[in-house]
């Protein structure tokens, strides 16, 4: 698959930057999916079937290219959070996480020409400080936690949510750069 073109299906502009900034030069095409919301898949199943259905649709339309899909979600007591409806819902998505471990799993799933050719899932897991309602307004103030999984940004204005974690940063970020990294080069070669 050397030489062949990289395209994103993705409209996070968080992943454009992640793979940008690991040094991939790639197009972004938005994907035109109905994602599944399966409580009964596990969240290894859940995001990368996500990730499948975005890869293989844009794959279907860029012959020759290498796409990548992800889908990152947000788990506590094994239950999903996906990107909240209103600021009432991302109030009571990060109270649920005060004080707490979570896990954020992303899927990604690379295809060509139609065809899925390299899957992978990576888990890292999150505790939050305990948080009270007013910080997370303030919190919610500065950083949109509508269009985030789990109603934050680990990567914007950390230092008031965040405890510690455990795996990878870029993962609850929205891409795993390492692994996605290590299976491009793979994929490439």
């Amino acid at each position: 698959m050397s030489g062949r073109p990289l395209v994103l299906a993705s409209a996070s502009p968080r992943r454009v930057e992640l793979l940008s900034q690991a040094g991939f030069g790639h197009k972004v095409i938005l994907p035109q999916v109905d994602e599944a919301h399966d409580a009964s898949l596990t969240p290894e199943q859940l995001t990368v079937e996500n990730a499948r259905r975005k890869a293989l649709a844009v794959s279907r339309t860029q012959p020759g290219a290498l796409v990548i899909g992800a889908d990152t979600l947000v788990y506590v007591d094994g239950d999903p959070l996906g990107k909240p409806a209103d600021l009432e819902e991302a109030l009571r998505m990060v109270r649920r996480l005060s004080g707490r471990t979570h896990e954020v799993c992303t899927g990604v799933a690379f295809a060509c020409d139609g065809a899925v050719v390299r899957e992978l899932h990576v888990i890292t897991h999150v505790t939050f400080k305990p948080l009270t309602d007013e910080l997370i307004r303030a919190y919610h103030a500065r950083v949109n936690p509508l269009d985030k999984a789990g109603a934050y940004g680990i990567q914007e204005c950390t230092e008031m949510l965040l405890d510690h974690m455990t795996g990878s940063f870029t993962n609850v970020v929205g891409l795993p750069v390492d692994e996605v990294a290590a299976a491009l080069r793979e994929l490439q070669s």
